[in-house]
């Protein structure tokens, strides 16, 4: 059962090296890892063609296009067309799987045949150390109404069946990955959705999303509204600023 890799590259020569090493030490081997570059200018394909030996010793498949994109969604979008996997799943330039035992582990879920299979996160530094979990869990069970609470699971831990997967939304700059998981979701049941109760990614600090944060949460906002109705929403975020002001303080 192939499992596809989709990451989403422009210009990251300096965080990739880490997400490629990662997929080339992953134990299961029916792997197609995507690369959808953005025309890079600097040495980010050089890298990639650097690990293309790697992967072929692993039984792994490296696949390639690098062309100009509209931004990040896009590009994930084309990863997903060119998908072959009966499973997929997105990591982002810096981030990494957690262990090279994290997409067996996927693999021995998806044989019960879910629509979606995620995990937890953790947040690391450029060196890979161990900074704090995210202050959100994955929930025990997945359900519609889960993110309406915020992003429970980050979209990196989130395995979905091909054919479930929708096109990311290219109106949103930076939260289309938020409108992504909960489409996804709705688009199966709880009973169709397994926890894999651990961490499956090492989600690297300081991604586009963090630079942008205000941004990012006025889309987050404007996506939660679409789903789950604009006053309950806004009702959700005072409570959202006060576990910030907590978190913080």
């Amino acid at each position: 059962m192939k499992i596809s890799v989709i990451t989403a590259t422009f210009n990251s020569a300096a965080t990739l090296a880490d997400t490629l090493a990662s997929v080339v030490a992953q134990t299961y081997p029916d792997v197609e890892h995507i690369i959808v570059d953005g025309a890079s200018t600097d040495s980010t394909l050089t890298i990639v063609e650097h690990y293309r030996s790697a992967y072929e010793r692993g039984g792994k498949t490296l696949r390639v296009v690098s062309e100009r994109d509209r931004g990040i969604y896009d590009a994930m979008n084309k990863g997903l067309r060119m998908a072959r996997g009966k499973y997929v799943l997105f990591l982002n330039a810096g981030d990494r799987l957690a262990t090279g035992a994290t997409l067996s582990r996927y693999a021995m879920a998806a044989e019960r045949d879910p629509d979606i299979i995620y995990g937890d996160t953790v947040i690391v530094d450029a060196a890979g150390t161990l900074l704090r979990p995210r202050h959100l869990s994955a929930p025990r069970v997945l359900t519609a109404d889960s993110f309406a609470r915020g992003m429970l699971v980050c979209h990196q831990a989130f395995m979905v069946r091909r054919e479930l997967a929708p096109e990311f939304d290219t109106r949103y700059r930076l939260s289309a990955d938020y409108d992504w998981c909960v489409r996804c979701i709705r688009a199966t049941t709880p009973g169709r959705c397994e926890n894999l109760r651990c961490v499956t990614i090492h989600y690297l600090d300081g991604g586009l999303t963090r630079r942008h944060k205000f941004e990012s949460l006025r889309e987050r906002f404007s996506i939660m509204s679409e789903h789950y109705g604009f006053f309950p929403t806004a009702t959700r975020h005072v409570g959202f600023l006060f576990r910030a002001i907590r978190r913080h303080s």
